[in-house]
């Protein structure tokens, strides 16, 4: 069933999307539209790009903590990624998901997986993410 990437959990959970990948940091405060899902942070290279339902692979956050305010609300509105993985501990996207399961009784996973880790995957690929931290690639779309 393809490639198998162990991720460290930072919030448990599990999903079944499209990855959608940059390399690139972000701030959500100005540069995500948390009532769509859109990236509309103009000079991001997913700049235009809707992110909602989708597993987000980003290195971090960039900002402050407005990240987390616009992440929870993103999940209220169920405009927010499936999931997150990034390739450091971003305190700001976690605690996004920790306060929405206790507000909204809903949660989405954030992953940290390992740079060398990230370059296997292209935007398109098809992930399934399980509980204990495995991310297994379905499909790719460099086959």
């Amino acid at each position: 069933m393809g490639r198998v990437i162990e991720g460290k959990v930072i919030v448990a959970g599990t999903g079944r999307g499209e990855a959608i990948i940059t390399d690139e940091p972000l701030s959500f405060w100005g540069g995500y539209d948390h009532q769509s899902g859109e990236i509309t942070d103009r000079r991001h290279p997913l700049s235009g790009q809707n992110v909602a339902g989708k597993i987000l692979v980003i290195p971090f956050s960039r900002g402050s903590s407005t990240t987390t305010a616009v992440l929870l609300e993103a999940i209220r509105e169920h405009t927010a990624p499936l999931a997150i993985l990034t390739t450091s501990v971003d305190s700001f996207f976690a605690l996004a998901s920790i306060v929405a399961d206790e507000m909204y009784a809903r949660s989405i996973p954030i992953l940290v997986i390992e740079p060398k880790d990230a370059g296997y995957l292209a935007s398109g690929d098809k992930l399934q993410i399980e509980l204990d931290g495995t991310i297994r690639i379905l499909e790719t779309v460099n086959q």
